[in-house]
């Protein structure tokens, strides 16, 4: 065996294969996703220590940011309140005296020893008489790592592994498993001009300037975004294969008639939307397409057209949608259209009758009804179609993985439309869905009136009641939004769901029946109840929350759509679904708990008619990054343009988002900074699959066996069914 391959093979080694990895030091690397010799060589520095960009105590500045290498002088543990230890750090340089504080780590008094070198970064200020800095990122440092024109880099780590300790097993990691086989071939390398893999692993580890490191980062970010790619690609087509594809006819009576029954024109997207999916399921191939559009803009009226493809073959659709509104709003909007089409069609959702239900699923049994419309009642066993062959899911991030592939499986080789109004930017759309083809429906159907945004402080909140009670007077309605209409929940529970909304924008808190807790409900009602005797006390206030039963939401929502409520007290449950034409004003308590997607599509509630609508987001806190997030919201009505900026403010990392994809991959793309890097791996990776889908060629196989080592840990990130 050649050196070359012995190192390229020993990458897939368990990391007890790296010198100075015991199984001890193993386990406290696994903590970390570290469990082979890859994991550890792509577990890249977070920042680097440039030590030729280091500043004194002396001439450090007040109010900005530096980073200082100096000596522990002492660090003590103090409590100055119960249950809340303080670790105050003490450093030296020669030129004066800096405190460092870390609260609840008084583990750090102890690794902290007197003359330990280190380096710390963060802003500093000036207290009590010294310069301080309060929680800045530390590093201990060696007593080589110290001499200027150094870059040093700082890996994550953990107390077990310090960050000098990992910097020692990644040195020992890539003496295994380097030189290695260049998985890129020649021409991509030679076409973006990018530096080897034994190179490129290197300089990201132990660059020898910034500019190497920045060389090294562009080569491994395209590679591992077209590994991603490669991946997605090729897990569709294996999930695929022996499931043969329908020919739709797109072009049938069905399809004639709908087209004639539609009561307005369609936008120019909405055109192209429908002409690529219905050429897609045209085509022999499977079609696994996916539909984006911003609130409003008519996704639901595309689906129609794929719906009556589906007729038109003489096969069987179904349609899910996440809440009992929405699957009533599929009913009431597109059911009149398919009956003046022929289509026959049904409903079917937890709330629906048994007699009802019985006959929907015979129905369905016998292929005499050709459309079914439901929530996740459509995933149980009883319901099987005859025929189907084509299965739509709407609001898709809001499913699991396995609930869309149930979905597929009740249709062999059915053809999959997704659909989602979260605006995903193309970039972040790539990554996630990269197998899938995408059409984006971006214009609003009909020239609608403007509606404004204000972010107002707690203390200002009456000029948003003021607002909805001038409303009410000229006969229109208003949403009260709240995030948690009831008792506090633990202060662990708020950060946790603070922290989740901060990390994944695109995976915003949801509410769903079990969300309610204690006497949430009993909370709720006081609420709706307050409002009525004091805010609205002319007017009829409505409440609408999650613990309710299916028939008292639909009930309330028909009260609403009917004016007989004037005011809706409401959780996230009206998201997506309500159409509503004279609601006009929404008032949104505690926005600053929400992401701002999440908001854009509460938002989209109210002016769906002719009238304008108002939107008060009420800020519970005084924090200027939060405040500054929110104010958006009152500069663009653009749910993509919003999408780009709440991704701009998210760290470099997991993307994929473990709660929707179960899958950590991308580690140096940003989906903003690097859309054109995520663009072209996707084109490259396409132009591959098509050229050698098997990989018979020896530059393509080893393309292959990186992708599928890259992630034989990770799940797909989106199964289907075969």
């Amino acid at each position: 065996m050649t050196d070359r391959l012995a190192a390229t093979l020993a990458s897939d080694a368990p990391v007890t294969a790296v010198a100075g990895v015991s199984s001890a030091r193993a386990a406290a690397l696994s903590s970390l996703g570290i469990r082979t010799v890859r994991d550890l060589l792509t577990h890249y520095p977070r920042r680097y220590l440039d030590m030729s960009r280091l500043t004194t105590i002396a001439d450090a500045r007040i109010g900005e940011n530096a980073t200082i290498v100096a000596t522990v002088h002492e660090a003590i543990v103090k409590r100055p309140k119960p249950k809340l230890d303080l670790t105050e750090v003490t450093l030296v340089d020669g030129t004066g005296t800096l405190i460092a504080t870390f609260f609840r780590q008084p583990w750090l008094a102890k690794a902290l020893t007197p003359g330990t070198r280190v380096s710390v970064a963060g802003e500093v200020e000036f207290n009590y008489g010294f310069k301080r800095m309060t929680v800045p990122f530390l590093d201990k440092l060696d007593a080589d790592e110290t001499a200027h024109g150094r870059v040093i880099p700082v890996h994550g780590a953990t107390e077990k592994v310090p960050a000098s300790q990992m910097r020692r097993l990644v040195a020992n990691a890539l003496d295994l498993a380097t030189p290695a086989y260049d998985p890129l071939p020649l021409d991509l390398r030679t076409k973006y001009r990018l530096i080897s893999r034994n190179a490129a692993i290197h300089a990201v580890h132990f660059p020898s300037s910034m500019q190497e490191a920045a060389q090294a980062r562009r080569r491994l970010g395209y590679e591992e975004v077209l590994l991603l790619e490669l991946h997605l690609m090729r897990e569709s087509i294996r999930e695929s294969q022996g499931s043969p594809a329908r020919e739709h006819i797109v072009d049938g009576e069905c399809m004639k008639a709908l087209i004639a029954a539609l009561p307005f024109s369609l936008t120019e997207d909405q055109t192209q939307a429908i002409q690529d999916i219905l050429g897609r399921m045209a085509a022999p191939e499977r079609m696994e397409h996916m539909l984006l559009g911003d609130v409003g803009t008519g996704k639901t009226i595309v689906a129609a057209h794929a719906l009556a493809a589906a007729a038109d073959t003489g096969t069987q659709a179904l349609m899910m949608g996440p809440t009992e509104v929405l699957a009533n709003q599929y009913a009431s909007s597109l059911g009149p259209l398919l009956d003046a089409a022929g289509i026959s069609w049904t409903l079917i959702t937890g709330s629906t009758p048994q007699a009802q239900r019985e006959a929907a699923i015979e129905g369905l049994a016998s292929g005499a009804i050709s459309i079914a419309f439901g929530t996740h009642a459509l995933l149980e066993d009883s319901v099987a179609c005859k025929d189907c062959s084509l299965v739509i899911v709407d609001e898709e991030q809001r499913f699991g993985v396995d609930q869309r592939a149930k979905l597929a499986e009740k249709g062999r080789g059915a053809d999959v439309l997704l659909m989602t109004a979260t605006p995903i930017p193309r970039s972040l759309a790539l990554a996630l869905y990269g197998s899938m083809t995408l059409s984006y429906v971006r214009q609003i159907p009909f020239d609608r009136p403007p509606r404004t945004t204000r972010v107002l402080g707690f203390r200002e909140r009456g000029r948003a009641y003021d607002a909805a009670l001038e409303a009410c007077k000229r006969g229109e309605q208003a949403y009260v939004v709240c995030p948690l209409v009831g008792e506090k929940k633990p202060a662990s529970d708020k950060k946790k769901r603070n922290e989740a909304q901060e990390e994944d924008a695109f995976e915003p808190y949801i509410e769903s029946d079990a969300d309610m807790v204690g006497d949430n409900a009993k909370a709720a009602e006081a609420e709706a109840a307050f409002l009525q005797a004091k805010t609205f006390s002319a007017y009829k206030v409505g409440l609408l929350h999650g613990r309710m039963k299916a028939d008292e939401k639909r009930r309330v929502m028909e009260e609403f759509r009917e004016g007989k409520i004037d005011v809706l007290v409401s959780t996230t449950v009206i998201e997506v679904g309500v159409d509503v034409p004279r609601a006009t004003v929404m008032i949104v308590e505690d926005a600053d708990r929400f992401g701002l997607s999440q908001l854009h599509q509460l938002r989209g509630r109210v002016g769906r008619g002719k009238l304008p609508g108002e939107v008060y987001l009420i800020a519970a806190t005084s924090n200027d990054e939060a405040l500054a997030r929110l104010s958006a919201m009152e500069k663009t009505d653009d749910g993509f343009e919003l999408a780009e900026y709440d991704l701009s403010l998210r760290r470099e990392g997991d993307i994929l988002g473990n709660r929707q994809h179960g899958a950590s991959a991308l580690k140096l793309i940003n989906v903003v900074r690097d859309a054109a890097v995520i663009e072209a791996a996707h084109q490259d990776a396409r132009a591959i699959v098509e050229r050698d889908p098997q990989g018979q060629t020896d530059a393509v196989r080893a393309l292959y066996h990186e992708s599928d080592a890259m992630f034989a840990s990770e799940e797909p990130a989106l199964r289907r069914a075969r």
